[in-house]
């Protein structure tokens, strides 16, 4: 059985795990309070308009609270739609202009924040992503060996 803990989070590390938290978390909020409030109110709302938004959200909630550095890392493709819808409204639908720079701030502040917090929590947990030009040094002997 291993007990073996893990190693303490350096403040750096803390840092930008919250900042990932606040654009996560903010993100979150925003979506479907967006969707609620912002758009005519002509017909009844469909719930599942409020829930869309947020649904890709959803996908890396388990390792977040479970604290996976590589859901950190692979967070960043999700928020990546949230970057470009909010560049897509800002040219689309200027009069929603709060609401836009709002998901582009807690956007970025997730794309940011997730982006060294999987580096440096990668870094204390000594996990690191092998170099392609020591995949090919591998490759080279294992063909050497065949020959």
């Amino acid at each position: 059985m291993n007990t073996a803990q893990p190693p303490a989070k350096k403040p750096i590390t803390v840092k930008f795990q919250r900042i990932a938290l606040i654009g996560y978390i903010g993100l979150l909020i925003l979506m479907p309070l967006w969707m609620y409030f912002v758009p005519p109110q002509e017909g009844p709302l469909d719930v599942m308009s409020l829930f869309v938004p947020i649904i890709p959200l959803l996908l890396p909630l388990r390792g977040i609270i479970k604290d996976s550095t590589y859901t950190y890392a692979w967070a960043n493709f999700v928020v990546m739609l949230y970057f470009i819808h909010g560049l897509t409204m800002l040219w689309v639908a200027p009069d929603e202009l709060i609401w836009v720079l709002l998901e582009l701030l807690f956007a970025s502040f997730m794309f940011i924040g997730c982006t060294y917090y999987a580096r440096h929590r990668g870094q204390e947990l000594g996990l690191k992503i092998r170099k392609l030009k020591e995949d090919l040094a591998d490759e080279k002997a294992a063909n050497e060996l065949n020959k």
